[in-house]
C-alpha cells in the first residue's frame, strides 16, 4: 500500500472526506499517483461550504419584488432610432480599433444529438451541412473584412472535449482565422457530492466531476491567461456567445455601441417570448437588481401580465448573448469567482472502492453567467428579432433541434432572397426552401440585397451563396 502525502491526508481528514482513503489504499503506481493529484487539486475547504449549501433547503422565490427590465426595444421611437444610429457608429469604431474580443462557450458534447463529437462540430447548414464552428468563424471573418481588424477568438472548451476541439480546428485550418489569434481555454470541473457532503467517485480511480456552469467561463478567462492576452492586445470589451446558436451575431455594432456608450460592465440581448407558457428564463429586476428569473420562479399572474402595448411585461427571453467589459470580468474574478452557487439535485451513479456501482442522491454545483448582471452598475438589455438572431441546437427532436434550426436558417435565407428578387426553390421534404447563405457572403438582409454578385451555386440539396474572397 502506497502512502498518502501528509498534507493531503490531513486535508481529507479535516474536511470530512476520510472515505477517499479507501479508494487510495486499493491503488498502486500511476493510478495511485493520478488520484492523489486529482484530490490535491480540489479545494476541499470550498467543497465543505458547497456541501452545507446542498443540505440547505432551496430558497423560496416568494416575497421577492420582481419587475421587468428597461428594454432598448425592437420597435423603436424616432428618438430611439436616432440613439441606435449613434450607437452603431460607436460600435463600428470599437470593432475597427480591435477593442472587442470574441468569447465562444463551446464546452459541450453533441451526445444528446446522437453525434460523438464536440457540439461545435455538429452540421447545421440547411444545404451544405456547414458546422456550428464554421458559422461562427465565418461571421468573425466577415467582421474582419468589414472593419479591417484582426478578430481575437477565445474558445472555451471542457476537459471532455478540449483535445478533440483543438484537433478539429487544426484539421479545418482554424476555419480561416489566424491560429495565433485563436486562444483555447478550458472550463473548470468540480466534484459532485453525496447527501452527506462526501466527494463522489465515477470509478475507483477517478472523481465524479461536473462542469462548474457557464459562469465558470469568467473565472476560466482569468486563470487561463485569456484576460491578460486581451489586455496585451488592447481589447476592452468582450462579445460572449454560445456555440449552439448559429444565428448569433458576435460583431453587432448596435449592441457593442449601446453597451459601451452606457459604460456598462455587462449587457444582454433578449428575444420576445413566444407565449406566456414558453419555459424560458427572462431578464428582470429581482429586488431591484438585474438578473434572470427562471420560468418556475415567475408567479402565474406575472407570467401573463401585459404592458400598455398589450405585450407580455416579462417577455425578455434570455438567449445567453452578452457584452462584458474586460475590467468588469477582472473585478469579478480577482479573488476567485464572485458569483452565487446553484445546486442541481439528482440521482447519480457512483463507484465504490471495489468498483461496485451504486445509486445515490447527489449534488452538482454551477454558477450562471447572468448572475453577474446584478453586479454591473449599468446594463443595456437589447431586444432583437428571434427569427434573425436565435435558433439553438439542444434537443435531438422537436423544438431547439437540428431540424428546427435548419428550418429557421433556410426560411431566413429565403426571405433575404425574396427581398432581392432572386429565385426561391420549392420547399423541400423538411418543410423549408433549401437555400443557404454563407455568413461571409452576407450577414444581414441589407448586406445580401446590396451585393451585385449574387450568383448561387446549385448543389444537390439546393442553392448556396458563397464568396470566393
Amino acid at each position: 500500500m502506497l502512502e498518502v502525502p501528509e498534507e493531503l491526508g490531513h486535508a481529507l481528514s479535516s474536511t470530512g472526506q476520510e472515505h477517499a482513503f479507501a479508494y487510495l489504499e486499493r491503488l498502486e503506481g500511476r493510478a495511485h499517483a493520478d488520484l492523489v493529484r486529482s484530490l490535491s487539486q480540489v479545494d476541499l475547504a470550498h467543497m465543505v461550504e458547497l456541501g452545507k449549501l446542498a443540505r440547505t433547503p432551496p430558497a423560496s422565490s416568494a416575497g421577492h419584488d420582481l419587475a421587468p427590465p428597461e428594454l432598448f426595444p425592437l420597435k423603436r421611437t424616432p428618438q430611439q432610432e436616432l440613439a441606435a444610429g449613434e450607437a452603431i457608429a460607436c460600435g463600428e469604431e470599437l470593432f475597427a480599433a480591435g477593442k472587442v474580443g470574441f468569447v465562444l462557450v463551446a464546452g459541450g458534447q453533441a451526445s444528446r444529438l446522437g453525434y460523438d463529437a464536440p457540439k461545435g462540430d455538429f452540421p447545421v447548414g440547411p444545404v451544405t451541412g456547414r458546422t456550428l464552428f464554421e458559422y461562427h468563424a465565418h461571421r468573425l471573418l466577415a467582421a474582419r473584412r468589414r472593419y479591417g481588424m484582426t478578430p481575437a477568438w477565445y474558445v472555451m472548451t471542457s476537459p471532455t472535449n478540449d483535445a478533440a476541439t483543438r484537433e478539429i480546428f487544426q484539421q479545418n485550418r482554424h476555419y480561416g482565422v489566424n491560429p495565433e489569434d485563436v486562444f483555447f481555454f478550458s472550463q473548470e470541473m468540480l466534484p459532485a457530492l453525496d447527501a452527506k457532503g462526501r466527494i463522489l467517485f465515477a470509478t475507483p480511480e477517478s472523481l465524479f466531476l461536473a462542469p462548474n456552469g457557464h459562469g465558470g467561463s469568467l473565472l476560466a478567462l482569468k486563470r487561463s491567461g485569456a484576460l491578460a492576452d486581451m489586455r496585451a492586445r488592447g481589447i476592452e470589451e468582450i462579445s460572449y456567445f454560445q456555440v449552439d446558436n448559429p444565428l448569433v451575431r458576435p460583431a453587432d455594432p448596435l449592441f457593442a455601441g449601446l453597451h459601451a456608450q452606457a459604460g456598462c460592465g455587462m449587457s444582454s440581448k433578449v428575444v420576445k417570448k413566444i407565449a406566456a407558457e414558453e419555459k424560458v428564463g427572462v431578464l428582470g429586476r429581482i429586488d431591484g437588481r438585474l438578473g434572470c428569473i427562471e420560468y418556475s420562479d415567475l408567479p402565474e399572474d406575472l407570467k401573463t401580465a401585459t404592458d400598455a402595448q398589450g405585450l407580455l411585461s416579462f417577455r425578455a427571453g434570455n438567449i445567453a448573448v452578452h457584452m462584458l467589459r474586460v475590467d468588469f470580468v477582472a473585478e469579478l474574478t480577482d479573488e476567485g469567482l464572485e458569483l452565487p452557487w446553484h445546486v442541481a439535485r439528482k440521482r447519480m451513479s457512483s463507484a465504490a472502492p471495489d468498483g461496485a456501482i451504486t445509486e445515490c442522491d447527489g449534488f452538482k454545483f454551477e454558477t450562471f453567467v447572468f448572475d453577474a448582471l446584478g453586479r454591473s452598475p449599468q446594463s443595456v438589455t437589447l431586444e432583437v428579432d428571434r427569427t434573425l438572431e436565435f435558433s439553438s441546437v439542444k434537443n435531438a427532436e422537436g423544438t431547439d433541434s437540428p431540424k428546427s434550426c435548419r428550418a429557421d436558417l433556410g426560411n431566413m435565407f429565403a426571405r433575404w432572397v425574396a427581398a432581392a428578387g432572386d429565385e426561391i426553390p420549392p420547399v423541400n421534404e423538411a418543410g423549408y426552401p433549401p437555400i443557404e447563405i454563407d455568413p461571409f457572403f452576407a450577414e444581414t438582409q441589407a448586406e445580401f440585397v446590396a451585393r451585385t454578385d449574387r450568383k448561387p451555386l446549385r448543389r444537390k440539396g439546393g442553392l448556396v451563396y458563397e464568396s470566393s474572397e
